[in-house]
């Protein structure tokens, strides 16, 4: 540990005369056991400096002292690079909401950097951020396979890319970040290099995109590689980088090939990629591919030359399918004086194959579904889809899952690999003769990864019972209201075990399903309507069911019941100028569309409104306290072809008045304070559009403190005016709100209060729009003020100390003293009225300078404060 410290003492003496001259670098990390992490640092330096780095000093970020990391390898890149790599362990203290910051500060950089002034003389400064974090699991960084030291070309394009790999397949995240000095401060005067068009980076591939250098030299640009999982922040990496720009240079190389690209586990991906260059080219490649057990291969297929190919290969298994893409960088370097280079970035995405062989079963009011077991694993659960009638949608290239804009909806979840079978009960209330019913199947992976959708299966369930189309109101009265019922009969039912004849029962219900009661029977199979008379349908929402008994040989045998559907029910909410309407019903069909009707005054005909998908409508531009009567008319169909179409059915008639029910915004309130006349004047406006225009009178409340409560002081029955003069008052100080009243009384909230205070001494200050008038004098407020010179004598002038005119003052405390210390007078009266006569003994004081202290205690918003003032008095005797 000693020779650790002095060895970082003296990296931290050395300065410039033992300088390294760092050009890039990196910090990464991977998980041990536990709460230990091993650390590699990577710098590449340059190699003819005189100094030797077998150490380097490195904060761990958890509060401990800086530490040293030993150097275990050292490795000659050419041309003047050297890269060596640093590793240590370190065990933190334990998890934490924060990251700990890991960085390293080594003086220096290297020399004439193009867009760091002075770089040989600032600190080069790498960080990465660990976080440990129990809820998301053990973290390894991303590893950087590209060396972040390259060459560019004045004029034309430069490329990067960092060739991060994660082992952990957590998605990255990259942006183009300034280089830091020690602390991770600012370099001053560092910018971005500068650009023929732009410098920017892809955020998804890390692709650095540098449109084009337009000067010679040596640049620093840091880039930052963010890590996430599951929506999660778990690390970072800052990656400080050199480009070296030089001039007079044939175009570097051109790689063209795909960038996004997906394959089905276990199907082979072949993908070929094409380069041109100047000099001859020499293709690489690196990426996770390469690293998992049925790693990818990447072969230059032609010899290095000025066009050239390479192919990528890659048999996938399910053990591939995750959620995010792979990342596959490819690297062309031509021969010639620079070694110019270009990266191309592939993302592939590896997904599982659809379910297989989806079948249904139908039993009662049941659909059953069941699939084969996916080819891979671990599956975690499979997602069923359903919706009402053919999708005609098939999956798009690389698409898992299923989008919402298709229309399934998630109806439930089998929860391993072998729950291969699902039943459809609609959540235990049956389903729905007369739709078809259309299902997918979605495997799903722990991380989150999914499936291509099943091919879509589709059933309906045995039209063995009635099917109810129509619950129309014909009528609309209390006592005498009248409902159609239409149903279709069944065509699928048993013959041989129900051969007839038939008969239907119809039941009613009022409000919900709760209370059906039998109501009526009908004489055969094809008689399917019937009328319910004698109803309330102006109050009440009536609900039907249909059951068909067999009568064979005079004996009852049920078979079955049709779903529940009741008439649509309008209700109508009243507000000012306007009526909102709002309707629901519950029927087995669905309704794609209602029409709104209106009564015409003149004919008592209902006319068309308008029409819409949504159950609400706002019917604008009413009279108050009119009449206004409305019926929706509902549009829709079963999803099963055959089933009648389309279904429609009137609700009630329901009529209504609009009324002013809504309050007027509350005004906006301003005050100007007169402390001179000690007054206030109020004024405001109404500024806002969406609120009722009839006020038609203000209420003014106010409150003289801050925790008071407010009283009315003043009605302004014009709904006109804009101003309120609030005059002769004790103290201005004090709150105001003000209120709009409408045509019908409602009465608006307060207004934001706005706050006078005393504007002397030690109060908080006014709160609000409160403004002063600009030609008072600064006397105007009345602070409370002593003379400097008074003459007691017998001809009534000036013969007392007594304050200028005052304001705001609650109590005053006043101590009046000689040269020598001694107090001659006190009082606390804030007139004071000291004649000059000692206190103590009745003696006339001498001519001459008197200090005093006063301490004044005022009244302000949020009570009384004291404001202590000092000065002289001078005491001139019949004068």
């Amino acid at each position: 540990m000693l020779k650790n410290l002095i060895i970082i003492l003296l990296l931290s003496f050395a300065g410039n005369v033992f300088a390294t001259h760092n050009r890039a670098g990196e910090i990464t990390f991977t998980h041990v056991s536990g709460l230990t992490y091993e650390v590699t640092v990577v710098t590449y330096v340059k190699e003819s400096s005189t100094a030797e780095r077998p150490n380097l000093g490195i904060f761990w970020g958890d509060g401990t002292v800086q530490d040293s990391i030993e150097r275990v390898s050292q490795i000659s890149l050419g041309n003047d690079i050297e890269k060596n790599t640093y590793v240590a362990q370190h065990t933190y203290p334990g998890a934490s909401p924060s990251p700990y910051l890991i960085r390293v500060e080594d003086p220096n950089r290297n020399a004439g950097s193009m867009n760091i002034p002075n770089s040989i003389n600032i600190i080069f400064y790498l960080q990465t951020q660990l976080y440990i974090n129990p809820f998301l699991g053990a973290n390894n960084s991303p590893t950087l396979l590209n060396p972040p030291i390259d060459n560019a070309c004045v004029g034309f394009t430069y490329v990067h890319n960092p060739g991060a790999i994660d082992p952990d397949g957590d998605s990255l995240y990259y942006s183009l970040s300034p280089s830091f000095r020690e602390n991770g401060a600012p370099i001053p005067g560092y910018q971005l290099p500068q650009a023929s068009s732009f410098i920017t980076i892809d955020n998804l591939t890390g692709d650095l995109i540098w449109d084009s250098p337009i000067a010679i030299g040596e640049y620093n640009v840091a880039i930052l590689i963010e890590e996430f999982r599951d929506g999660n922040k778990i690390g970072s990496i800052l990656r400080d980088m050199q480009i070296t720009v030089v001039g007079g240079c044939d175009p570097p190389p051109n790689i063209v090939g795909v960038t996004d690209t997906c394959v089905i586990a276990g199907d082979t991906l072949d993908v070929n990629y094409t380069t041109t260059g100047s000099f001859p080219v020499t293709l690489t490649s690196t990426g996770t591919p390469y690293l998992v057990q049925n790693s990818a291969l990447f072969q230059q297929t032609s010899a290095p030359s000025t066009s050239t190919t390479a192919s990528f290969y890659w048999e996938t298994n399910c053990s591939n399918v995750r959620k995010g893409p792979y990342s596959v960088s490819i690297k062309a370097v031509q021969a010639g004086p620079y070694n110019l280079a270009d990266f191309h970035t592939t993302r592939i995405k590896v997904i599982a194959p659809k379910p297989e062989n989806l079948t249904t079963s139908v039993l009662a009011n049941t659909i059953t579904l069941n699939w084969n077991q996916s080819i891979c694993s671990p599956i975690s659960q499979y997602k069923i889809y359903r919706k009402l009638g053919a999708s005609n949608w098939s999956p798009g290239v690389c698409e898992t899952g299923i989008p919402a804009s298709v229309g399934f909806q998630l109806i439930g979840t089998t929860n391993s690999l072998i729950s291969t079978t699902f039943s459809d009960d609609n959540n235990g209330q049956g389903l729905v003769i007369g739709e078809e019913y259309c299902y997918r199947v979605v495997a799903c992976f722990p991380d989150g990864a999914e499936s291509i959708a099943s091919d879509e299966a589709c059933d309906h369930l045995v039209k063995d019972v009635a099917v109810i189309t129509r619950v129309n109101v014909n009528n609309t009265n209390q006592t005498n209201g009248a409902i159609y019922v239409e149903w279709s009969k069944p065509t699928e039912h048993n013959t041989v075990q129900f051969p007839g004849p038939y008969r239907y029962l119809v039941y009613r219900g009022e409000q919900n399903t709760s209370n059906m009661v039998l109501i009526d029977s009908t004489a055969s199979i094809n008689d399917t309507s019937y009328t319910d008379t004698l109803l309330n349908t102006r109050d009440i929402e009536y609900y039907y069911r249909i059951d068909i008994y067999n009568l064979t040989a005079g004996v009852r045998e049920f078979m079955g019941s049709s779903t529940v559907a009741s008439s649509v029910y309008l209700n109508l909410t009243p507000s000012d100028n306007q009526i909102t309407l709002s309707w629901n019903e519950n029927v087995p069909w669905a309704n794609s569309q209602y029409v709104i009707y209106k009564q015409n005054p003149i004919t008592l005909n209902f006319d068309s409104l308008d029409i819409t998908t949504n159950q609400t409508y706002v019917d604008t531009g009413l009279a108050n306290l009119k009449t206004y009567c409305y019926k929706i008319k509902s549009i829709g169909t079963y999803s099963l072809p055959g089933t009648i179409s389309p279904i429609e059915n009137n609700s009630q008639e329901n009529c209504g008045q609009p009324i002013d029910n809504v309050i007027p915004c509350p005004p906006s309130l301003c005050i100007e304070v007169n402390c001179e006349a000690q007054e206030n004047k109020l004024y405001w406006q109404i500024q806002n559009p969406g609120c009722a225009d009839d006020v038609l009178q203000f209420n003014i409340f106010r409150k003289d403190s801050l925790t008071g409560e407010y009283s009315l002081i003043a009605n302004i029955p014009n709904g006109t005016d804009t101003s309120y003069l609030h005059a002769d008052i004790e103290s201005i100080v004090g709150c105001y709100v003000i209120t709009g009243i409408d045509s019908v009384g409602n009465e608006s909230a307060y207004s934001d209060s706005v706050c006078v205070d005393n504007p002397n001494g030690a109060c908080a200050g006014n709160l609000g729009c409160v403004s002063t008038p600009t030609d008072l004098p600064d006397t105007a407020c009345n602070v409370y003020r002593l003379p400097n010179v008074f003459t007691p004598g017998n001809d009534g002038k000036n013969d007392f100390v007594i304050p200028f005119p005052y304001s705001f003052v609650e109590t005053v405390e006043v101590q009046i003293f000689n040269r020598w210390g001694q107090l001659v007078f006190q009082t606390t009266d804030p007139d004071i009225n000291w004649d000059g006569t000692n206190q103590e003994n009745q003696s006339p004081c001498a001519d001459g300078t008197y200090y005093y202290v006063c301490t004044i205690n005022e009244v302000c918003l949020d009570g009384s404060k004291p404001r202590v003032i000092k000065g002289f008095v001078t005491l001139i005797r019949n004068k």
